[in-house]
């Protein structure tokens, strides 16, 4: 069975973009920068609007997802800052950071708590998408459900991180795990994909292999 990630709340995520960047600061966003969540002993709401932002567990590295839309991340750690995970630009992106404490002063003065609730649900709703897609499932149902997620991407996206990347990052799978199915699936013709391990097309996918 295909698992279909939430939807995002776009729109609540641009109103808070748009309440909190002109008391932001723009900071240099190169490829593979980890950011900080703390800037002058003070903690950071980081704010995206372009470009690649990955999410990775901090415990282990594992990516939980990747971002290519506007987004705000770092409201749930000023609630509770845990620090479960990290955030890795991944292309040349834009990026600004507020203070976490300023941040909440404008969430509140706006009266914004719709929008950051609405967030804040489709984060945990992501976390239950990225838990039912690895865990307690099969190496084959593992590998065919972040294909079906990988074909979603747009191609520009999809040319610039392998198949085999791609699984590897988000899952514990070993390499030749990954590889022979998709050896298998490339045979049988249910997929597509070029030198390099490239995804080009999806005809179909059996529910079992």
């Amino acid at each position: 069975m295909h698992i279909s990630p939430p939807i995002r709340p776009q729109q609540a995520i641009n109103r808070l973009l748009d309440a909190l960047e002109p008391r932001a600061t723009p900071v240099n966003a190169i490829a593979r920068k980890k950011l900080n969540w703390n800037y002058k002993g003070k903690q950071q709401v980081w704010l995206f609007r372009e470009g690649e932002v990955s999410m990775l567990r901090a415990s282990d590295g594992l990516l939980m997802i990747t971002v290519y839309e506007g987004h705000v991340f770092g409201i749930a750690e000023i609630l509770q800052p845990m620090r479960g995970h990290l955030l890795r630009v991944e292309t040349e992106s834009v990026l600004l950071r507020i203070d976490a404490e300023e941040s909440l002063a404008i969430i509140r003065e706006k009266n914004l708590w719709e929008e950051a609730t609405s967030l804040l649900a489709y984060h945990t709703a992501y976390l239950a998408y990225r838990d039912a897609l690895v865990l307690q499932q099969r190496t084959y149902a593992v590998i065919r459900n972040h294909l079906m997620e990988m074909i979603l991407l747009p191609e520009e996206m999809r040319m610039r991180v392998s198949i085999l990347d791609y699984i590897q990052d988000r899952t514990h799978l070993s390499r030749s795990s990954v590889l022979n199915v998709l050896s298998a699936l490339k045979k049988g013709k249910y997929i597509q994909f070029i030198r390099g391990g490239y995804l080009q097309h999806i005809e179909s996918l059996p529910e079992k292999f």
